[in-house]
């Protein structure tokens, strides 16, 4: 974690303290704000910006949620991650009700780190999806010569079976979460 302690920033390590609440067990790091009696409105800056720095802001924060879900997908493959922490539909409805709950700007972010996550796992070099299309043609360059149909027939189901896989692992998930808790 960066810090900005009197003008200086400084990176701290912290270690979550494994805290049961709602019947669900939760890291919290026991960190707060200092509020001097002020409002949580009156303790946030806005900050605007115009259309041409907007669009730069917004292709570095795409840039940067897109590097985190590739992290965590390689973190998952490692077992840095549990894949426990993959989500389906039922969970993904869950934090979309939670987020428009505290907003519609809260909604919108959830929603544009939901498409950018699908736009990442949709580039993967998975066949059958758009990733894996890119690795025929890959493959047909370094060929010199187009892959023969059957090799690509089965490179499609097996990517239709990883992903369905996939799929069914996270609705697993998702019915876990509900009745653990």
């Amino acid at each position: 974690m960066e810090i900005l302690r009197q003008g200086l920033q400084q990176r701290l390590t912290v270690q979550p303290a494994a805290v049961e609440e709602q019947g669900r067990e939760i890291g919290r790091i026991g960190a707060s704000v200092r509020d001097g009696g002020q409002t949580r409105e009156q303790m946030m800056v806005t900050v605007r910006y115009g259309p041409v720095s907007a669009l730069g802001k917004a292709f570095a924060e795409t840039w940067d949620k897109s590097a985190f879900t590739l992290v965590m997908i390689g973190r998952m493959i490692t077992g840095e991650v549990s894949w426990r922490n993959i989500s389906g539909p039922v969970t993904i409805a869950d934090y979309a009700g939670q987020s428009a709950k505290l907003g519609v700007d809260y909604y919108l972010k959830f929603l544009a780190l939901v498409s950018i996550s699908l736009g990442v796992l949709n580039m993967l070099p998975i066949p059958i999806l758009d990733g894996g299309h890119l690795l025929y043609y890959l493959v047909e360059i370094i060929k010199r010569g187009p892959l023969s149909e059957r090799t690509m027939e089965i490179g499609q189901q097996i990517g239709l079976t990883f992903l369905l896989m996939l799929m069914a692992f996270a609705f697993y998930n998702d019915i876990n979460r509900l009745f653990s808790g």
